[in-house]
């Protein structure tokens, strides 16, 4: 006779997690998975470390993994939040707080930092060719492109799109005639974005001190100009930079800036160096000679000192700038991984435009005037190879003074949980590498951690 309710089985993980529960050791293997917060891809090391009198050399207390197998997971630190949303939202939280100390003082930085003068600009790609886009006016969609239907291109393709397109529209970002859409020009352009910031900057103290009539020497002794910048990538595929600008005293932010520093003439000449930057291209022997640069499209707003209804606030900037910087290249539909053979292009899950950009870049990956941009390498990133944030050496803190300072309070906490807090130790570790990610059932108890919005622990 047929059981008129029978019972589901479960996921085999979930019956090794249960399984897993009755065995001896399950607390502190427990704690060893929800320690690390949810991490989706945990390094294993084995060896072992201990703590000893500073003074008389005296082993005070010995650790060994006794989970896992004898062996101790750690997060893997990843900052991209497609890959390790945990480590992510730790690295975005450290970007933050970076951001916002540059904004308004904290993290060993004074508060008078916030009445130095300072803007928010975005500098963009220039334009390869007619994508499609979403354009509003008075708060309503209008057409993407309205032009003349009796007005196609060279290869007979419509140079104009009367559609309305919504935001989740698989179409934006794509070229209207992908014979006319400059790939090698956008492909190099993005190769070369990290070194047009470069050059903006060197041009941006050149252009302040023209301004107020110094020599570039002269403005060093005077003034430093210090920054924060991330990259995001746009459904075209091609990245803008958002950055914060400041200038402050020739030390840095400790120090006034001169008097004739104000948000207008950093305003003005951004947009006047921006204006300026060129560079020219590698291999126009193969692909012709091409002049890089910056849009057109270039915004620059002035972030007023800090105040309760002052808008753009200090932390709404820090917060958008910590965001992109845990991105990749997923907006332009790219994937998270390096691209190792030619034949991988075939069964990439990507979009035309997107396949188009990634199949330029191992075109002139391949040939000799292009291999200094290692473009095969950075084919999965369309061509971009540099960091998604960086910044000036003196703008505030550094993600590495942030995380130092996070692992000395774990360390005393763990002194003190071991009666140690008023005792000068040292620690000797032995540690080496020994594989990553999670058995099926940790790979379920560490979902849930990850589910719940656990953080990573002490």
């Amino acid at each position: 006779m047929t059981d008129p309710h029978p019972v589901t089985p479960l996921p085999a993980p979930v019956s090794a997690l249960l399984a897993r529960a009755a065995e001896p050791g399950f607390d502190a293997w427990r704690r060893s998975i929800v320690r690390l917060g949810g991490c989706t891809d945990p390094i294993h090391l084995v060896g072992s470390a201990a703590l000893a009198d500073a003074a008389t050399g005296e082993v005070l207390h010995t650790y060994t993994p006794g989970a896992d197998g004898g062996r101790l997971l750690i997060a893997c630190g990843n900052r991209r939040a497609a890959i390790c949303p945990t480590c992510a939202r730790l690295y975005r939280a450290d970007t933050y707080h970076l951001v916002r100390a540059g904004l308004v003082g904290g993290k060993k930085i004074p508060q008078e930092i916030g009445g130095h003068p300072r803007v928010f600009a975005t500098l963009t790609a220039p334009g390869f060719g007619p994508v499609h886009t979403r354009r509003e006016r008075d708060g309503r969609t209008v057409a993407c492109r309205p032009r003349k239907p009796s007005a196609p291109c060279t290869h007979g393709t419509p140079t104009g799109c009367h559609l309305h397109h919504t935001q989740d529209d698989q179409r934006l970002g794509e070229p209207l005639c992908p014979r006319c859409y400059d790939y090698a020009g956008a492909v190099l352009w993005q190769a070369q974005a990290g070194q047009l910031w470069h050059r903006f900057a060197l041009e941006l103290r050149r252009e302040l001190a023209r301004r107020v009539g110094l020599s570039r020497t002269e403005f060093t002794d005077a003034a430093r100009l210090s920054y924060v910048k991330v990259a995001e990538y746009q459904r075209r595929g091609l990245v803008h930079f958002h950055a914060v600008i400041r200038l402050d005293g020739p030390e840095g932010p400790a120090t006034p800036p001169p008097a004739w520093a104000t948000a207008g003439l950093l305003t003005d000449g951004v947009h006047a160096a921006a204006g300026l930057v060129r560079l020219p291209a590698p291999g126009a022997d193969v692909v012709g000679r091409r002049l890089l640069r910056f849009g057109a499209q270039i915004d620059v707003r002035p972030i007023p000192a800090p105040a309760p209804d002052t808008r753009p606030s200090p932390a709404a900037i820090a917060g958008y700038i910590a965001k992109y910087a845990t991105k990749g290249a997923e907006p332009a539909g790219a994937v998270d991984r390096r691209i190792r053979h030619a034949r991988d292009l075939a069964e990439l899950p990507v979009r035309d435009h997107t396949l188009r950009m990634i199949g330029t870049c191992w075109w002139l990956g391949g040939l000799e005037p292009f291999a200094p941009l290692g473009l095969r390498r950075w084919a999965h990133m369309l061509g971009y190879r540099g960091h998604f944030s960086t910044k000036s050496r003196c703008y505030s803190t550094t993600l590495t003074a942030l995380r130092k300072a996070r692992t000395e309070h774990r360390t005393r906490e763990r002194h003190a949980a071991l009666g140690l807090a008023d005792r000068p130790v040292i620690s000797v570790s032995n540690w080496r590498y020994a594989g990553r990610g999670y058995t099926p059932e940790a790979a379920v108890l560490a979902a849930s951690v990850r589910e719940g919005g656990g953080d990573h622990g002490a």
